[in-house]
């Protein structure tokens, strides 16, 4: 029995396929495996946003429920992601110290606010905004992002102040950090595991191993009491959701540019998931659905405790690799998290930072992407352009790192806009295939000696209209032979008002000139909009011809009589 649709908007879930024990066995074990690598990945991802560790796995649990029973997508993993964590630490820290109670105030609010943002997006379904980030916006940034994660770990992983407000030689800062030997043995090794395991055996649970391995290490080596710092005290138990504390006003309109900013590049990220899930699967997505299924697991977050969260595409990638077939496997995860909240806590008090770093690290070195650089620039110049001042003013307005963004956005608008401006305008002939084609480019006779035709292969509006104009009268001037102009209107599938008015303006200028007007190939819906401005009846049906062929016979009979 279907449901009405707006019932099954407010609640997708009842849409759900009936389980069967097959399928139940599968998504079990595809959750666990995907739950086993999310906490430690959850712990690496909260330190990475400035929280403290045990957030990571509030964010994780429900957030990821909440996530998959609102959402569109059934296997996309809801949770911590090192790029959104990155967000959530540019735009806090001017406002507060990492790991204070102000900070996680804040990012409390930050999550609400983004996920409210999404929320609105998807239930004003306008999905499509998410858009205005483009591709070369979206690799700029990663990349830039990719630069920052590491270097903020570096730190981290190798136990040294590597900052450049550090006056001291790299010497001094050695002997400065006694336990400096034994975190960079711990992060180093740690990280040539983790890169074995994804070179030599990916289908092993390479970050799982290491964190135990880490873990053990450290509780038998003394890690900490050599002064290598570890994850600490991890409370046990459920996150509490409350309300959160009230912040002054002034804070909450810092977070709202970086909250809205978070809102589309998150979106963007959990987007590019659900796009491979639904080709691979041969599903469809609902990017409206699944936008409110993301604000509210950001709401939820909030409300838990934790950072803002979004999809991740490694783990979702997982879900499916380990054989998922429906959304439960979501919930298989979310057991896994609750699991470690309730008994593993004392276990995950040894782990060390180092660790946490290369887990961290490793992942982040695939976000790395000059290739895609590269073919930007083949494929387009100023999208690759795009790419890079997004990548540059990222890391130079560091810790300000939407303005990477919003730089890219608005150079992404800016170049549209131009492009827009320069349409492609040209002479057109009759080709051996009966077709108006270019005449330069096939080397083509025109179509008469006084008849120029012209095509636009752009709509025809307030950015596009004075180039047409120019072009017909740029020519007109300079071969007074011209006696009939004939507008070949095929590809232009929309006209605006000032697209009328250049239309009216030319057969004005040329009927001063003596010169003909003629209109072929007119659309549906651009002869509408004509109609309505009565342009059709002042030009006359007897000069708009319904397609080429017709416009090219008329125009030859013209000229023989």
């Amino acid at each position: 029995m279907s449901l009405p649709s707006n019932l099954a908007r407010l609640l997708p879930f009842l849409h759900w396929p009936r389980p069967t024990r097959a399928s139940l066995r599968s998504d079990a074990w595809a959750g666990i495996t995907v739950g086993l690598i999310l906490i430690p990945q959850a712990l690496a991802y909260a330190t990475l946003a400035g929280m403290p560790p045990h957030t990571g796995l509030y964010a994780a649990l429900l957030p990821g429920i909440v996530g998959i029973l609102w959402g569109s997508s059934a296997l996309l993993a809801v949770g911590p992601v090192a790029l959104t964590s990155l967000v959530v630490f540019g735009a806090l820290a001017p406002l507060a110290i990492p790991g204070s109670a102000e900070w996680v105030m804040l990012a409390i609010w930050l999550s609400i606010y983004s996920g409210l943002f999404q929320f609105a997006l998807g239930a004003f379904r306008l999905g499509r905004i998410a858009n205005l980030v483009s591709q070369p916006v979206v690799i700029g940034f990663i990349n830039a992002a990719a630069v920052i994660i590491i270097m903020s770990q570096l730190p981290f992983l190798l136990g040294v102040d590597l900052s450049l407000e550090h006056s001291a030689s790299m010497l001094d800062r050695l002997r400065e950090a006694p336990a400096a030997a034994i975190t960079a043995t711990f992060g180093c090794i740690a990280m040539a595991l983790l890169l074995g395991f994804k070179r030599f055996a990916p289908k092993l649970p390479g970050i799982l191993i290491v964190t135990v391995a880490g873990i053990a290490a450290s509780s038998l080596l003394g890690y900490a009491a050599a002064g290598g710092e570890i994850v600490g005290a991890i409370p046990a138990g459920l996150p509490a959701l409350s309300l959160p504390s009230a912040i002054s006003f002034d804070s909450h309109q810092q977070l709202w540019p970086a909250a809205l900013i978070l809102a589309l590049i998150s979106f963007t990220e959990a987007m590019s998931s659900c796009r491979v899930l639904a080709r691979k699967q041969n599903e469809q997505w609902d990017e409206n659905q699944e936008l409110i299924g993301q604000g509210l697991a950001k709401i939820t977050s909030g409300f838990s405790g934790a950072f803002p969260v979004s999809g991740s595409f490694s783990r979702s990638a997982l879900n499916l690799y380990a054989g998922a077939t429906s959304a439960w496997s979501a919930l298989f995860t979310a057991l896994c998290v609750l699991f470690s909240l309730m008994f593993l806590t004392g276990f995950l008090h040894h782990l060390p930072r180092s660790v946490l770093a290369a887990i961290i690290i490793v992942p982040v070195l695939s976000l790395f992407n000059i290739s895609g650089v590269r073919r930007l620039f083949t494929i387009s110049r100023n999208d690759g352009v795009i790419a890079v001042m997004t990548f540059v003013v990222t890391l130079i307005s560091l810790p300000h790192l939407y303005w990477g963004i919003a730089a890219g956005v608005a150079l992404t608008m800016a170049s549209f806009l131009y492009r827009r401006t320069q349409p492609r305008v040209i002479e057109v002939a009759p080709h051996p295939d009966g077709t108006l084609r270019d005449r330069s480019r096939f080397d083509l006779p025109p179509l008469a000696p006084d008849v120029l035709a012209v095509r636009i292969d752009s709509a025809l509006n307030f950015l596009s209209g004075t180039a047409l104009e120019r072009f017909i009268l740029g020519h007109c001037r300079h071969n007074p032979q011209i006696r009939r102009v004939l507008i070949s209107a095929g590809s232009v599938n929309e006209i605006d008002a000032s697209g009328v008015e250049t239309l009216e303006s030319l057969r004005t200028v040329l009927r001063l000139d003596r010169i003909d007007l003629y209109l072929c190939a007119v659309k549906k819906q651009v002869w509408d909009v004509l109609e309505r401005a009565a342009f059709i009846e002042s030009l006359g049906a007897s000069r708009i011809y319904s397609t080429d062929r017709e416009a090219v016979a008329m125009l030859n009979a013209k000229r023989a009589d």
